[in-house]
This record gives C-alpha cells, sequence and structure tokens, in this order.
C-alpha cells in the first residue's frame, strides 16, 4: 500500500504544478509549460473533429476551424469554414455510420501555428433501422494533415489534407 500511495505522490505532483502554471493570472507559463498546454489543446482538436464526424455535430466545427479554414478529401475540396461544413455534412450522412479512429497525432509547434500530422482509419457501415449491429462495408486509412493557428479563441484548424493510404470493400 506504502508504494502504490508514494507512486501516485510521484504523478499528482507534477500534475498540480501544471495545473498552478496554467491557472496562475500573474505569472505567465515556462515555455516548456506553454508547450505541453498548446500540444494537449491542439490533440483535443483533433478528437472533437473525429467526435463531430462520427455524431454528426456539424456545428462544433465551428469552434475547431477558422473561418478560412481549407479542406481536401477524398469527399472534396471546400474553401471557407462554410464550405467545409457544407461538405463535412454532405459526406456523413444519417444513411451511413461513421467511426473516425485517429491516432499517432505528431504536432510540430513554430510559435502561433502548427503542423499536424495524424493516422486515420475511417469505417462506413449502413445505418441499421431495426437497432441491429451492421457490418461495415467499406474501411479507409488515410493520413491526416492540418494547420493549426493560435487564435484569439484558442488554437483552430485554419486546414485539413487527406491523404488515403488503403482501403478495403466498396465505397458508399
Amino acid at each position: 500500500m506504502r508504494k502504490i500511495h508514494s507512486a501516485l505522490s510521484l504523478l499528482v505532483l507534477p500534475l498540480a504544478a501544471l495545473a498552478a502554471a496554467c491557472t496562475s493570472a500573474a505569472a505567465t507559463p515556462a515555455p516548456e509549460v506553454r508547450e505541453i498546454v498548446d500540444r494537449q489543446q491542439i490533440t483535443a482538436l483533433v478528437d472533437r473533429l473525429g467526435r463531430a464526424l462520427d455524431e454528426g455535430r456539424f456545428d462544433d466545427l465551428r469552434a475547431i476551424f477558422t473561418q478560412d479554414a481549407t479542406a481536401k478529401t477524398p469527399g472534396g475540396t471546400a474553401e471557407g469554414r462554410a464550405a467545409l461544413i457544407a461538405q463535412a455534412s454532405r459526406n456523413h450522412s444519417d444513411e451511413q455510420r461513421i467511426q473516425h479512429v485517429i491516432g499517432n497525432v505528431l504536432i510540430d509547434l513554430r510559435g502561433d501555428a502548427a503542423d499536424v500530422r495524424a493516422n486515420l482509419i475511417a469505417t462506413f457501415a449502413p445505418a441499421s433501422a431495426d437497432g441491429t449491429i451492421p457490418q461495415p462495408r467499406y474501411t479507409l486509412g488515410e493520413i491526416y494533415r492540418f494547420d493549426a493557428v493560435r487564435t484569439e479563441k484558442g488554437w483552430r484548424l485554419s486546414r485539413v489534407q487527406t491523404t488515403p493510404i488503403w482501403s478495403t470493400g466498396t465505397r458508399p
């Protein structure tokens, strides 16, 4: 029991120091702390993008992308956030259940901008009216590339581009 308590103390102390550094209004966080927070916030944007697309929450994309964001995906090309949202809603219809599994998020920070790369596996299955779990008909492995920028409202994505690497099944 003492070992567990000691191990937990080693984890809690750095997290408490990080939280205090991030919430202190009087002090500017150390560059290392700012980098950790920036990386976490950018990774959260990528995660929220996957959730918005999976759940058809396209209005959430307004808080993820900049006004002038661009997209280039197998579903088309879009310029401007409104066009990007329209494209996403067309390509993620209620007739399809789509799951975006995003991982290996790598972030190269450049001050108030960042290059982001991630792996994406998107699986498509027909929606089931009777509540049964449908079988996937198409799975696509892609590389996501994003540009991220720090704005007055926090980090936002200004560009998304996907590069298909492999697929199985027939694209819906």
